[in-house]
């Protein structure tokens, strides 16, 4: 289990749990996990029409999830965000399905780039995707205390001048920056399972930002490990053992929160929670307060009463 090539699949694994940790946190934050299941999967369409031209898969997973987050902030600035979504997940999808009929190894090809090749990880592709991390990790931790305004306080990012749409843009590159290099190792779908499901459960069971961050990439760390352990034990697919520990945390997670409400004290809501506020209720918030006026002598009052009489 700890041999030869295995030792690069638990090395992939861990820089790809690690990513999809730190980027899952605030795509559930931001109520986008329909982008993050989105890019991986348009990024599918990319590499299949890079296998079709003769040229490397990650040309075209990073030009389609490049041009798939472009589309997606761009379009929702005039229509909602999960109708673009959708429409950009299924043009891509579309082009996908077009370049793998003109594939001679279509099923190959599909299998590989849906639920990845974690086991047949080769040297040379670890040393990337360590990179990617880096990259990806780095972006997040310039950008946090912005990008974390704008996802939980959209009304007061604006009201400070934070442009939620530029973070929005800024976000959405990062994330499809993770899914060039990892697509090709865990797959579209396990890559959107490791996204979504441990940054949910870690946000049942803490409400602070960072410790929230951190519990997310250990979930994914543990349910990839375990993942790939039962996989190798028992032949079976690592993609049914990712989803189903990932959904298993979940309900544990959301069994926490309901067993916490039910406690005897209210706690107040999660400071992660977004807070609607409209403009002006969120200008009131930072603006600085007005400086009273001065009182007028009672005197100099009694003596302009008696110039108007």
């Amino acid at each position: 289990m700890f041999s030869g090539l295995m030792m690069n699949t638990w090395i992939a694994a861990t820089i790809v749990a690690v990513i999809a940790g730190v980027t899952g946190f605030f795509a559930v934050l931001r109520g986008q996990s329909f982008a993050a299941h989105a890019i991986p999967n348009g990024a599918f369409a990319g590499a299949a029409g890079a296998g079709l031209l003769g040229l490397n898969v990650i040309w075209g997973l990073a030009v389609f999830a490049a041009g798939g987050a472009l589309g997606i902030a761009a379009l929702g600035r005039r229509a909602r965000q999960d109708v673009v979504t959708a429409l950009v997940l299924v043009l891509m999808l579309g082009l996908g399905a077009l370049f793998l009929s003109f594939s001679t190894e279509y099923a190959e090809v599909t299998y590989s780039l849906l639920f990845g090749e974690v086991f047949g990880v080769s040297s040379n592709v670890i040393l990337p995707i360590a990179a990617l991390g880096i990259v990806s990790i780095a972006l997040i931790a310039l950008m946090y205390r912005p990008l974390l305004l704008t996802s939980a306080l959209p009304e007061i990012a604006d009201a400070r001048g934070v442009s939620t749409r530029r973070m929005n843009l800024w976000y959405l590159i990062v994330m499809a920056l993770a899914t060039s290099m990892t697509v090709p190792v865990v797959g579209a779908l396990l890559m959107f399972a490791l996204m979504i499901g441990p940054a949910a459960t870690a946000r049942s069971f803490t409400r602070r930002p960072e410790q929230a961050i951190a519990l997310g990439v250990a979930i994914a760390l543990a349910t990839v490990w375990a993942g790939i352990a039962a996989s190798y034990r028992t032949n079976w697919p690592l993609g049914f053992f990712v989803g189903v520990i990932a959904a298993g945390f979940f309900l544990l997670g959301q069994g926490w929160t309901a067993v916490r409400r039910r406690g005897p004290a209210r706690r107040p809501a999660p400071a992660l929670s977004p807070v609607p506020l409209s403009r002006t209720a969120a200008w009131r918030l930072i603006r600085p307060p007005r400086t009273p006026e001065r009182a007028v002598p009672t005197r100099v009052a009694t003596a302009r009463s008696g110039k108007k009489g």
